[in-house]
């Protein structure tokens, strides 16, 4: 069974599957699901935890003698496996299914790892431990789902946030739950059950947000000019190096061109989608981009990235971060950023 972390708890609280999977890169929801998962199945008795790591060169045989031996401190075990690699190979396959055929209550299986393809998700071994358990995909909270995250987490300490304080505190974290997690347990302990105003909380907030390319990305593709501005001057402070965004910039607005172009040309979006390899959760993004930005400004665009790529590598005496939120405001205001020359030291 699949299942978000949002439900997980409820989970938890009828009788605990004998195995769980827990896969996905971001930390803190990671962390919690961990947690909660071993501390439920301690509750029942689980009082024993077994740990492997297993890379490409790990012995299977090793994982199935443990699972078959006696325990001497505990008759319940948690057998914790952290997948570094997905690609298990035929040896761990069938060790898994060999597993699986012996599954008993005394042993409960607890696999975690990185973010999984759909390809291994969907591989025999995969589909046999998720048959028998709960399976846990972990994805970044973006501005949308971090309100009722943040709901979530003030239920559970027993936080009393206004809508004000919520909506502060995704603008100065969104991107680093681990940092806002801390953030209102600190809440907790210097205002209690006390409503917090928004004048207490400015005063105490400090910015931690943390973006990655990707979100710098959506943001642009989503038209958020001043929401893809605030990451990029984010990023630079950082101290992320410009060439990296450039790149990312480059390749995004190159693709938007020539999807364009293609469809000017009577091809149908699934096919390009299917072709560039747009994952189904991005479709969106790109329809939206696709209808909002003009060809016209497509091309301007690419010319700007271009001559700013060049900039990047010639001189050191342009700020690249302020240039990338150029070209982003010129993806919707091309005939108005035309007027500006990036060589701003020349004019």
């Amino acid at each position: 069974m699949r299942i978000y972390h949002n439900k997980l708890q409820g989970y938890l609280n009828q009788a605990l599957k004998p195995v769980w999977l827990v896969f996905g890169d971001e930390p803190w929801q990671k962390n919690d699901s961990l947690t909660r998962v071993k501390a439920a199945a301690e509750q029942q008795g689980y009082a024993e935890t077994v740990r492997f790591s297993i890379d490409d060169k790990f012995d299977w045989q090793l994982l199935l003698q443990e699972y078959q031996a006696l325990s001497l401190f505990s008759s319940l075990r948690i057998f914790e496996i952290e997948l570094t690699t997905a690609k298990i190979g035929d040896l761990g396959s069938k060790a898994i299914l060999a597993l699986l055929e012996h599954l008993h209550n005394d042993v409960l299986l607890l696999f975690h790892g990185p973010k999984l393809e759909a390809a291994t998700s969907n591989k025999k071994w995969f589909k046999s431990l998720e048959q028998q358990g709960i399976y846990l995909p972990l994805y970044d909270l973006d501005a949308k789902g971090l309100p009722m995250w943040i709901q979530q987490q003030a239920r559970y300490l027993n936080l009393k946030l206004s809508r004000e304080v919520t909506q502060l505190l995704i603008e100065l974290f969104e991107g680093n739950l681990p940092a806002l997690s801390q953030e209102l347990e600190k809440l907790v302990i210097l205002f209690g059950r006390q409503t917090i105003t928004l004048e207490a909380a400015e005063q105490l907030l400090v910015k931690q947000a943390k973006f990655n390319p990707f979100q710098i990305i959506d943001a642009m593709l989503l038209g958020q000019c001043h929401k893809c501005i605030s990451m990029l001057d984010q990023q630079q402070q950082q101290g992320v190096a410009a060439g990296q965004i450039i790149w990312f910039f480059h390749k995004e607005i190159n693709q938007l061109l020539a999807m364009t172009e293609a469809l000017q040309q009577g091809e149908n979006i699934n096919a390009l989608f299917k072709q560039y390899r747009i994952w189904d959760k991005r479709k969106p993004l790109y329809q939206q981009a696709l209808k909002n930005i003009s060809p016209a400004n497509l091309k301007l665009a690419c010319g700007r990235i271009a001559q700013l790529d060049l900039l990047s590598k010639t001189s050191s005496d342009f700020n690249a971060f302020i240039l990338l939120a150029d070209i982003c405001v010129t993806l919707y205001h091309g005939q108005t950023m035309k007027n500006f020359s990036l060589d701003y030291e020349n004019l």
